[in-house]
């Protein structure tokens, strides 16, 4: 290893962390209209798709832990958007489903991947591309439980 290693413009974690980052600060002012956060609008995707889902399998689902969710679920849950609830199976385990109020705001939510689609400067083909290269680290990610 040398010194040129260690310099900013040569690590591959510095643009994707830029550039997650500025993705997600151009959704703040759409979800901002639907009074929500990046995570919890990634969360109700999940639960707009599926309606109920467990904790754990949400986690897996959007790569968060228990921590960072529980307090997420608990402001969609007081803003009305979902229920929480015990498993009756396993008291351990907490049930997410998703309210009229949590569909309702779907409606709402569906212009944000086209105005979203529209501030990205990639052709149809150069984003499918980024999408499966993104998907092959996760897809690393996930099969050696760490981080990439």
């Amino acid at each position: 290893m040398n010194e040129q290693s260690l310099r900013l413009e040569n690590q591959l974690c510095f643009p994707l962390y830029a550039a997650a980052k500025g993705v997600i600060s151009r959704y703040k002012p759409l979800l901002d209209q639907l009074d929500l956060t990046y995570t919890q609008y990634i969360t109700m995707m999940v639960l707009w798709e599926d309606k109920r889902i467990g904790v754990k399998d949400l986690g897996r689902r959007l790569y968060l832990d228990s921590g960072t969710l529980t307090p997420l679920l608990k402001r969609l849950e007081h803003k009305g958007f979902v229920r929480r609830a015990r498993c009756a199976g396993d008291e351990r385990a907490v049930l997410i489903t998703i309210t009229e109020a949590g569909e309702k705001l779907k409606e709402k939510a569906l212009e944000v991947p086209a105005k979203m689609g529209k501030c990205m400067p990639l052709s149809p083909e150069e984003a499918g591309t980024l999408y499966a290269l993104l998907y092959k680290l996760l897809e690393q990610e996930c099969r050696e439980g760490g981080a990439v």
